[in-house]
């Protein structure tokens, strides 16, 4: 692996056209326990893999109250408080109840107090980029819209960000606020939101895919995946991290990890470079694998 590895490399995106961030981002989901509950099994190793972030050039990191609950955030905070350069992305949304067990609450108290809490533990005075974890279906959305650019009047949040949109929500929080990113599932198996993606690029949001290195059967032996990370000199993660990095300019994806090893491997994957026709191949394989 290259000494000299640097999310740099990945090229530069402006999150609500004033927010400068590297486009390969950080996802701090996993540096939690098992379920994304509780502390992580191996804490030491936890904290050096967020101490190793920026050292890579990374400055967009990604988390969410829920995450843990509550250990992401802390730990964010304790190991790289003062956020130098860095921009902490959170969102708030989801209750947890046990592990992998995450339950939709929006009603517009409950945001303020996550949003308030979230400073805390983050120890900021307004978060560069906050997103609503997923809209409530059992609270008027208007209402979850409404307090959240009040948020953002009275200088609580920065940027808003939505996640697991559909471009009808997109159009619809955007009378309350610009909507500056949008996370949503997306890899190079799961394409259900193409179009949401070409809306986001068309529209100057930036689109955060997340579980960015999924690729299903693509990666078994043989396959096209395989065969391109082969030639590379590569892993098959780092390829799909590529191919979503040429797929649009406005692709700010967050690999998350626990483990050093991982995240300079996910890193290096910024200055890989696919060709035009083996990323054709790549596209054209996973949509027939969806």
């Amino acid at each position: 692996m290259p000494k000299d590895i640097s999310a740099a490399a990945s090229g530069q995106f402006k999150i609500g056209g004033d927010l400068t961030v590297n486009r390969l981002g950080f996802g701090a989901m996993r540096v939690t326990g098992r379920g994304i509950w509780g502390e992580p099994s191996d804490l030491v190793e936890a904290e050096r893999t967020l101490k190793r972030v920026p050292e890579l050039g990374i400055d967009l990191i990604d988390t969410a109250d829920s995450y843990g609950p509550y250990v992401s955030e802390d730990l964010i905070a304790d190991v790289l408080y003062p956020y130098r350069g860095l921009v902490i992305a959170t969102k708030g949304g989801l209750t947890r109840h046990g592990p992998d067990i995450w339950r939709v609450l929006g009603r517009p108290e409950y945001l303020r107090q996550a949003v308030l809490m979230s400073l805390r533990r983050l120890k900021l005075d307004r978060i560069d980029l906050w997103q609503l974890h997923r809209i409530d279906p059992r609270v008027p959305r208007d209402e979850q819209f409404q307090v959240i650019a009040e948020m953002r009047k009275e200088g609580l949040i920065r940027h808003v960000g939505l996640s697991e949109v559909s471009i009808e929500e997109i159009q619809a929080a955007s009378k309350f606020f610009p909507v500056t990113t949008v996370q949503n599932q997306y890899n190079l198996v799961d394409r259900k939101s193409e179009a949401v993606l070409d809306f986001a690029e068309a529209n100057g949001i930036g689109f955060i895919p997340w579980a960015p290195l999924a690729s299903g059967d693509l990666a078994r032996p043989g396959s096209v995946l395989t065969r391109i990370a082969h030639q590379l000199g590569a892993t098959p993660g780092q390829v799909a991290l590529a191919w979503l990095l040429k797929r649009s300019k406005v692709m700010l994806p967050i690999p998350g990890t626990g483990s050093v090893r991982h995240l300079e491997e996910n890193t290096a994957a910024a200055a890989l470079v696919l060709s035009d026709a083996d990323f054709a191949a790549l596209d054209d394989e996973a949509r027939r694998a969806a």
